[in-house]
């Protein structure tokens, strides 16, 4: 758990591979062959044990993008799939072990553990290139402020893509069923930015049965501005343990952000 300002921010999706497994974004939907270009990644350390799993998005050929609390130490190396049913393929596709592509991750030059959701960003540089017909697009300077402004209240609709938990149960007996590793998709509403909670950091988006929203697993998962392939914040932090109400997403249309991506320049 880690906590902003006085709230417990629940680390949406950034689940250990030894823990209960998890299924997809809360209320959402499959999503099959929609965006076959966000994957599933799993996080090891230098011994080369898995720790925990995320989402993320293919960028360019050998770029992927996630959360920095997915990247961050002790994280050595990171194995991704891009089936749209990672679960399925147990244990023939070498889940947690050996995935489609391997890569080396790398994390936000400012990014703190400690205020993880201030520059909460991360990339995969792949050992190889995975060829994809389209991929996730990076935004324009401030993007997701003009975007807000074109559209007021909650007609401001952002579509989230993870592998993460379809709910958070009390009881550990009524995860089982929701505990499968398939690409989900949902489209959350703007609640706030550019201030409250957020400053100009984050967005606020809606979490619940008549939006859907994030939850653990989902962490680094892209949430596309509107219905475009433009990635305007990956899935950062929740507020409560029942991935309800609002999930937090780290913007990446800020200066400090799109200037470190470019310095990656990996096609």
């Amino acid at each position: 758990m880690r906590r902003i300002h006085a709230l417990i921010a629940v680390l949406v999706l950034s689940l250990s591979v030894g823990a209960l497994p998890a299924n997809a974004v809360t209320d959402g939907e499959l999503d099959g062959d929609g965006h076959p270009y966000v994957g599933l990644m799993v996080a090891s350390n230098a011994k080369g044990q898995p720790m925990w799993r995320c989402s993320g998005t293919l960028i360019s050929p050998r770029l992927f993008l996630t959360a920095g609390h997915c990247t961050e130490s002790p994280a050595a190396h990171i194995e991704i799939w891009f089936d749209a049913d990672v679960e399925s393929g147990i244990p023939e596709n070498g889940y947690p072990f050996d995935g489609d592509v391997g890569g080396t991750p790398y994390t936000h030059p400012q990014y703190d553990p400690n205020a993880f959701f201030l520059h909460d960003l991360g990339v995969v540089v792949l050992d190889k290139r995975v060829k994809m017909g389209t991929y996730g697009k990076l935004p324009a300077l401030g993007q997701n402020t003009a975007y807000s402004n074109a559209n007021p209240g909650s007609s401001a609709v952002y579509t989230a893509v993870g592998y993460g938990l379809q709910k958070a149960f009390p009881d550990a007996a009524s995860w089982k069923e929701s505990a499968l590793r398939i690409r989900m998709v949902a489209t959350p509403y703007r609640v706030q930015i550019d201030g409250g909670l957020v400053g100009d950091f984050s967005i606020l988006l809606s979490n619940n049965a008549y939006s859907g929203g994030t939850c653990f697993g989902d962490s680094g998962g892209p949430n596309f501005i509107g219905s475009s392939t433009t990635i305007g914040g990956v899935t950062s932090f929740g507020l409560n343990g029942n991935c309800a109400g609002t999930g937090g997403v780290y913007r990446v249309d800020q200066p400090d952000d799109l200037n470190w991506l470019a310095t990656f320049g990996v096609n």
